[in-house]
């Protein structure tokens, strides 16, 4: 698994995916019907063997419907639990500021001893070098 933004993106990712099958679903398995008198139903030249609309039974329209619908909820709610898993949610703007501050001198203070671990490193080699030339071959 990725990280908590990775997840989310990808969650995300799956829920525009799924509203897009959804309108697909509702838009070629409708039943072509008037909503008023005034409405008409546009007559299309297609291919013979093309229909622009499958119309499903009434029954099965409206359960596949529901399933699409819980669907998205059920995603929307996972998309939630991890926004609410994100870090940083919970403390207020203050505790972060804090935070920060308290890192910034953590990484200041490693920088410190890095810099000493450098200079120790270089003194040593420094002292090896000498050593090495003081060396004489018999």
């Amino acid at each position: 698994m990725g990280d908590s933004l990775t997840q989310l993106q990808d969650a995300v990712d799956q829920l525009a995916q799924q509203f897009v099958a959804c309108i697909y679903y509702v838009n070629r398995h409708h039943n072509l019907e008037t909503l008023g008198p005034g409405d008409q139903i546009r007559d299309v030249k297609q291919e013979p063997d093309q229909q622009e609309v499958d119309p499903h039974p009434e029954e099965v329209f409206k359960a596949a419907q529901v399933e699409l619908a819980q669907d998205l909820i059920l995603k929307e709610q996972q998309i939630e639990m991890l926004i609410c898993s994100l870090p940083g949610l919970d403390n207020s703007e203050q505790d972060q500021e804090a935070n920060i501050k308290e890192l910034e001198e953590e990484l200041k203070v490693a920088e410190a001893q890095r810099q000493e671990a450098i200079e120790e490193k270089e003194d040593t080699m420094r002292k090896l070098d000498a050593v090495i030339r003081s060396i004489r071959r018999p």
